[in-house]
């Protein structure tokens, strides 16, 4: 009888835990859709000042810039056509897109094509190399931002993490092939590389992990830090 009434009391115990886990949730929600459409927005924003300051640009733009100028598109739209195609290479690398994961493909590149249509070409180095230094430091903490709403990662990133779980090689090495190989393919197509492209190199993952920190979301264990290391096989991210 004890038994019996003790386990119903545990039932009970767990149901209102679950409960007041589920309404916790529903709390974070909005700040997380905050968190991840503000982050988008703002990444969006410092690639198309990266762009303006024209001092070197990170690798993927280059890339992107690249077939701008072969295409005759935006680069803003080819950011948008290139983050649509890599998603179809995570369907060999059973990678499951998020919200986050859809919203980066549009918004990013949405966003980059207003920027370069408010922001006038820039002749004075000394406005683009404090225009370079303030974009790097904001894509950091946009960077931040929209990895903490745990929407899912962006394209690259996933693509990144995929080819690490398929391979089994370390996420640095895949990392760091993958980015040679788009910086020399843009480059190739007359992207732009310069000191802008090593700064970021040097800076964003510092900025990256120290924003997350700071952009941190109260989860069902406490304070977390998301990653976009997909979370049934954890791997260290060195970057947002």
């Amino acid at each position: 009888m004890f038994s019996m009434r003790s386990s119903a009391a545990t039932g009970e115990s767990g149901g209102e835990e679950g409960a007041r886990k589920d309404r916790a949730a529903g709390r974070r929600l909005p700040r997380r859709l905050v968190h991840l459409y503000t982050g988008l927005v703002l990444y969006g924003l410092s690639m198309g000042l990266q762009l303006r300051a024209g001092l070197g640009l990170e690798p993927w733009s280059v890339l992107n810039q690249g077939i701008s100028r072969h295409t005759g598109l935006s680069i803003g739209t080819v950011t948008i056509v290139s983050g649509a195609l890599i998603l179809l290479l995570w369907i060999p690398l059973r990678q499951r897109p998020g919200l986050g994961t859809v919203s980066n493909v549009v918004i990013l590149g949405l966003v980059m094509d207003a920027t370069l249509a408010l922001v006038p070409d820039i002749s004075a180095l000394a406005v683009r190399i404090p225009l370079l230094i303030t974009a790097i430091l904001l894509n950091g903490m946009a960077t931040g931002l929209y990895i903490s709403a745990r929407f899912g990662p962006g394209p690259r990133d996933g693509l990144m993490t995929g080819l690490h779980h398929r391979t089994g090689r370390p996420l640095r090495l895949v990392r760091t092939c993958i980015e040679v190989t788009v910086l020399a393919a843009g480059f190739a197509l007359g992207g732009s590389l310069g000191v802008g492209t090593v700064l970021y190199a040097l800076a964003i993952g510092p900025l990256a992990q120290f924003s997350l920190r700071f952009f941190t979301i109260e989860g069902p264990g406490g304070r977390i830090v998301a990653s976009s290391t997909p979370a049934p096989e954890p791997a260290p991210l060195p970057h947002g």
